[in-house]
């Protein structure tokens, strides 16, 4: 066998530690919850195992390994996500129907293509490097998804199971919410210098802001119970005119996973299950109607994703180590411990006020790998900061998320701004 040298060993590593996640955070299921598919929005834990798997088979063994022997040519359909140059698919609303390929195949398919996977990343070839790295942040991309469809799968149970119980959270008296204030000019936004990034976070350009005030935490669970109280779902005047419609048609009009009991208000998380409504937690599974309808009500608007990168460069430089990210295993976000807690990166995304739309010179990428991001630039509204359910290897304050605006089975959030 060929001596892997030091940046071999160091992506062998990181191939070996990415795809061990994506098994971990399916360790605590029962074997009925690896099909389940809800709603269209969430994908079967198991398909989430292949289609990742599927990722680095298509596109990396099979025009790269001259001697790699598909699996099964059967799985393309499967586990072909939305890559119309790839060839037909299954329907995504019909992903829960897919009671076969059983789980032990689909593991199989994991060893299958690992090995051949470590046997080629031993060759020193930099374009091999680049595409495994690029698909291990997608298959990071898919372990939230993983951990927040899983919470979904289990959240609509009746039964309300625990999915991996964490220890008590201690009581945190919320420090006030204040606004920092971010003088106004020229900044530069998007990535620059190395590091891995997505085509979606270039070309790097220059914005014009003026004078703004970003808050100094994420919305609590209790400030927006004060929203609700004061007839927050049924104000028109608070809410675009898709959002009134929306919110009319809930059937519980609260964030997701939201229950009000004879106990009061309950929420289910996936490290306790059901439990009471802690109003020293950043409020989370909230739609951007529900978002700008909270900011509109307190006086103040969302930010802008330019305002928001640029106050995250200023508040909280650099990635936390210690931020509240999948890694802590905490699966909720936590309350500020402190007025310098800016929660800015980890706990839960943050909905802005920006559309998902190209950069200026976007470079979107020519062939398949061209579908990934570019070709969702319509209809969506753009989300910062990563959460509790995002490895904190794969964020950073260029990433951006998108949505539409209807969407809240993900981790997120509300922070407000306002004009200066």
């Amino acid at each position: 066998m060929i001596q892997a040298a030091p940046i071999q060993t160091k992506i062998l590593r990181h191939y070996a530690e990415v795809r061990e996640q994506s098994l971990y955070l399916c360790a605590p299921l029962q074997p009925e919850d690896y099909t389940v598919q809800p709603v269209d929005d969430v994908s079967p834990p198991k398909w989430h195992l292949g289609h990742s798997t599927w990722f680095f088979e298509n596109f990396i063994l099979v025009p790269y390994a001259s001697d790699y022997t598909l699996f099964d040519e059967r799985l393309n359909w499967f586990f072909n996500s939305y890559y119309e140059s790839q060839g037909p698919r299954i329907l995504r609303s019909n992903r829960g129907n897919m009671t076969r390929p059983e789980l032990s195949v689909i593991l199989d398919y994991r060893r299958h293509v690992d090995r051949a996977m470590e046997l080629l990343l031993e060759e020193d070839d930099p374009q091999i490097a680049a595409l495994t790295e690029l698909g291990l942040n997608h298959e990071q991309q898919h372990q939230e998804l993983l951990l927040t469809d899983i919470k979904y799968i289990l959240g609509t149970n009746p039964l309300y199971p625990t999915y991996r119980r964490t220890d008590e959270p201690s009581p945190t008296a919320v420090p006030e919410l204040r606004f920092h204030s971010i003088a106004g000019g020229q900044y530069g936004i998007g990535h620059t210098g190395p590091g891995f990034r997505w085509d979606n976070e270039l070309s790097r350009h220059d914005v014009l802001l003026q004078d703004f005030g970003i808050a100094s935490r994420l919305v609590t669970n209790g400030e927006f119970l004060e929203f609700m109280a004061d007839g927050g779902y049924e104000r028109f005047e608070l809410w675009q005119m898709e959002g009134i419609a929306w919110a009319r048609a809930l059937e519980t009009k609260a964030p997701l996973y939201w229950h009000s009991t004879d106990q009061g208000w309950q929420q289910y998380t996936l490290d306790r299950g059901l439990t009471a409504l802690d109003p020293a937690l950043p409020v989370t599974h909230v739609s951007w109607y529900e978002a700008d309808a909270y900011a509109r009500w307190a006086g103040a608007r969302l930010p802008t994703e330019f305002e928001w990168e640029v106050a995250a460069g200023q508040l909280s430089p650099g990635i936390p180590e210690d931020g509240n990210w999948v890694e802590r295993r905490d699966y909720h976000p936590t309350a500020a411990a402190d007025a310098t807690d800016h929660q800015l990166l980890g706990h839960a995304w943050e909905w802005t006020n920006s559309s998902y739309l190209p950069y200026p010179r976007y470079p979107r990428p020519e062939g398949a790998l061209g579908e990934y991001n570019g070709k969702f630039m319509v209809n969506q509204m753009v989300l910062r900061g990563g959460s509790c359910a995002t490895p904190r290897s794969h964020i950073r304050p260029t990433y951006r998320n998108f949505f539409q605006t209807d969407k809240r089975w993900q981790f997120t959030g509300i922070r407000l701004a306002k004009d200066l």
